[in-house]
């Protein structure tokens, strides 16, 4: 994602934003979801249903993703051990 940044602060806010931004249209997604059994035309159901879940998998991809990252570089992070 950010290539020579998997260390600094730039990739550790790259990583929240992406991962916030994603929980907030995985929420979207469900509620598009939820809200399209409502409607009374099948077309607009379908369109609804659709659309719904295409946002809540992208979402999840997105948030999937942060959360592997984040895990990397936490993993990378080894603590210094003093070799006398």
């Amino acid at each position: 994602m950010f290539h020579g940044q998997t260390g600094s602060w730039f990739g550790w806010v790259g990583n929240i934003a992406i991962g916030v931004f994603s929980l907030f249209f995985f929420v979207f997604g469900i509620e598009v979801l939820v809200g399209a059994y409502d409607l009374k035309q099948p077309q607009h159901f379908i369109m609804y249903f659709f659309s719904g879940s295409f946002i809540t998998l992208i979402s999840l991809v997105g948030i999937l993703h942060s959360a592997f990252r984040i895990r990397a570089l936490l993993s990378r992070r080894q603590p210094v051990s003093k070799e006398d």
